[in-house]
């Protein structure tokens, strides 16, 4: 059996997608989600949640998947034994070596692992199992061949709906650096949602140039189910509970083989960016970006004439009093409208903007749908039968299970209780979701009080609906003893680069801007360890391609968790990256690599409990804030002028550099508008300069901060080593 999983912000989202016929809702606390900004559920609400979904036989997963700083580590756990203890199906976590340690303590607790993790291939997926997680939710980008693969290996859980990140998964900083919020800690502002220009002919002009269509894999979904998928992700933790409700019905509706046209009609009136788009696990598609319209564009409803000052919109569909419209012109959104009335050929439209003939109308609120998913209601089906004789003790069965009284019933003097009276009480439902079939209900010569008879249904309702609802998981003492580390200097320096003859230092990184190009003659003359940079995503297909390239070199620096696996299939050491987001101690003791990097949004005094012989921090150089798997250009490969450095300014004119690089194709990194100066405080030095020109210019210049600053031209930040992220 598939699982349709949907989002639950709130409570009423919650109800929303069980009653629209979920099999699965995942939500966050008010702690450790990576949504904080929905409005998330204390403890008393989550119960609340936990027992009319398992009422269901609906499953409840929560969200704890943010970068956990080491500060916050006791707190975390006593929060995930809490949030188990009371009813949880599944916790999601993000970090791997976090959920390791859960899993060796506290072995019945179920772990799914976070989309944030950045499982993109079956390497990643069998560290993920070898951990101890049941469940790995896939990267969105995941290739379909790579799904396959995995999905023998593990359960897993795709994303089919819903808003796409535009940078892969786990790996953006563009928000903690540009803004001082951080993705990772569940603080986004979506500064990719915002308008930049790109100096290449064609790009120049403000647009959405990084805001991704929404996901929608309709149809596809056959293809995901025959490659092994086991749940089908809706995302959309901040959006409205009609949404969600429709989301809901039209992806059962296409599981179980029913026609889904209107519900996918219902689906863009609640909530549609762009179009929709297939995602990247099926290829990229011409819909990919949606660079006129960031926000909800809806469904078209027709296109606009002007006659007598009217703006009449030409349109068979039928609309109503509350319904509101988006008005696109040369497919940019230029403002709203609203229905006003019919008239002959469609309907007439009020706006405060002055519309043209041919102006396009999307409906973006439709009243009456909304009114009609809301309405929706699961019921619990009672089969209920009866016994109330004179003399015994009344009996009730409920689906099987018999609810008896105490003591036998008293004989009727006058009026003895009937079995219409029977009915009419037990018809009933109270508070509970419930629809009644009576069958077999027989009572002799018995009285009963009214008010007594009422009172045998309330406590036979509420324990049916308690024994349906409980919650079965094995309670789990609090006991989170956190392990120690010693701590010690490291005073290696790394550099990661794109040349590395000429060059000083313990380490070096080669990142190479074609993966399947020359390489041998960037390292030819440098004698110290060398290591090749590996991006957080590859296909299975990719990293087959590319071992022979990695045994050139003396082991492997990334920051996906993959590699793990991959340097242990290869014997070979691994340096694992800023993108791993070691934040805490756990991931210290765990994590088994040669060297690693703390996280970047780690600042000078969290970062000292962290302090190993083999640790580093990223102290200085080019600073990636994004990683794209796909075309900012929308792969128009012919015309391409195919050059390795791009600039994305912003409405504010910061300019963030776009860096190409190839694997079997072309991919992109954004680095911050601003370069990383500050101090490595102890740990060991990684520098990055995959931006330079003269790689050995920069290193000369950074055994001086002062002459760093000077060869920046003063476009330098502390990052966040001074002051801790949001």
């Amino acid at each position: 059996m598939s699982e349709i999983l949907a989002p639950a912000g709130s409570k009423s989202n919650a109800y929303a997608a069980i009653n629209a016929g979920a099999d699965a809702v995942y939500l966050g606390l008010k702690e450790f989600s990576a949504r904080s900004s929905a409005e998330n559920f204390d403890f008393e609400a989550f119960k609340e949640i936990v027992s009319y979904a398992h009422a269901f036989g609906v499953k409840v997963y929560v969200a704890m998947n943010t970068l956990v700083k080491d500060s916050e580590l006791v707190n975390f756990v006593q929060t995930a034994i809490k949030a188990w203890n009371c009813g949880a199906d599944a916790l999601i976590i993000s970090d791997l070596f976090l959920g390791k340690y859960l899993k060796s303590k506290f072995p019945q607790m179920v772990l799914h692992l976070s989309t944030q993790a950045g499982v993109c291939n079956a390497y990643a997926a069998e560290l993920a199992k070898e951990y101890g997680f049941e469940r790995v939710i896939l990267a969105r980008e995941t290739d379909i061949e790579d799904i396959k693969q995995i999905a023998r290996i593990i359960e897993t859980e795709v994303f089919i709906q819903g808003a796409l990140c535009t940078c892969f998964s786990g790996q953006c900083y563009m928000s903690s650096f540009a803004g001082g919020n951080s993705g990772n800690r569940g603080k986004c502002k979506q500064p990719c949602r915002k308008k930049y220009s790109i100096n290449r002919e064609g790009f120049t002009d403000g647009a959405y140039r990084l805001s991704l269509a929404d996901l929608c894999v309709g149809d596809d979904i056959k293809k995901l189910i025959e490659a092994g998928v086991f749940s089908f992700k809706i995302e959309g933790r901040m959006r409205r509970a009609e949404y969600v409700s429709a989301a809901v019905k039209y992806y059962k509706n296409l599981l179980f083989g029913n026609s889904a046209d209107n519900d996918l009609s219902d689906l863009k009136r609640t909530y549609n960016r762009g179009n929709y788009t297939k995602g990247l696990a099926f290829g990229q598609d011409k819909s990919f970006i949606s660079s006129s319209v960031q926000g909800h564009i809806g469904e078209f409803a027709g296109a606009i004439k002007v006659e007598n000052g009217k703006f009449i919109c030409q349109s068979t569909f039928k609309f109503s009093k509350g319904d509101s419209f988006k008005i696109l012109r040369g497919g940019k959104e230029v403002g709203g409208a609203s229905y006003v009335g019919d008239c002959k050929f469609g309907f007439i439209l009020s706006s405060k903007l002055r519309l043209k003939n041919g102006d396009k109308a999307f409906i973006t609120t439709d009243a009456s749908l909304n009114s009609k998913l809301s309405e929706i209601k699961k019921q619990i089906t009672l089969n209920i039968a009866a016994r109330f004789n004179a003399g015994e003790k009344y009996c009730v069965t409920v689906n099987g299970i018999e609810f008896c009284g105490d003591k036998p019933l008293e004989r009727a003097t006058g009026s003895p209780l009937t079995e219409n009276d029977i009915k009419i009480c037990f018809s009933k439902t109270d508070k509970f979701p419930y629809k009644v079939i009576f069958q077999e209900i027989t009572t002799q010569n018995a009285f009963v009080l009214k008010s007594d008879l009422n009172a045998v249904r309330r406590k036979i309702f509420e324990s049916y609906f308690y024994k349906v609802s409980q919650n079965n998981n094995k309670t789990i003492e609090d006991d989170c003893e956190i392990p120690q580390i010693i701590n010690q200097n490291n005073n290696k320096s790394a550099v990661i680069c794109t040349d590395l003859n000429g060059i000083s230092t313990d380490i070096a990184i080669y990142k190479p801007t074609d993966y399947f190009g020359e390489y041998e003659c960037k390292a030819a003359t440098f004698s110290g360890e060398k290591y090749l940079y590996l991006p957080p995503f590859l296909k299975g297909a990719e990293l087959e391609k590319l071992k022979p390239v990695i045994k050139k070199f003396d082991g492997v620096y990334c920051d996906g968790i993959y590699a793990f696996k991959l340097c242990e299939s290869l014997n070979i050491p691994l340096f694992a990256g800023t993108g791993l987001n070691i934040s805490n101690r756990l991931g210290v003791l765990e994590c088994g690599a040669k060297y690693f990097v703390v996280s970047k949004e780690i600042s000078y005094s969290e970062s000292q409990i962290l302090k190993t012989s083999n640790a580093f921090y990223f102290n200085c150089g080019n600073l990636k804030i994004m990683d794209l798997l796909y075309c900012p250009f929308g792969k128009h490969c012919q015309t391409c002028d195919k050059r390795g450095i791009y600039e994305l300014t912003d409405e504010n004119n910061r300019k963030f550099p776009l860096r190409r690089y190839k694997i079997s194709e072309c991919r992109f990194e954004v680095y911050n508008c601003t370069n990383l100066v500050c101090e490595n405080y102890g740990f060991g030095s990684l520098k990055e300069c995959s931006l330079e020109k003269d790689c050995k210019k920069f290193l000369k210049a950074s055994e001086n901060t002062e002459k760093l600053k000077e060869y920046f031209c003063g476009n330098y930040t502390r990052g966040h080593s001074e002051l801790p992220v949001k």
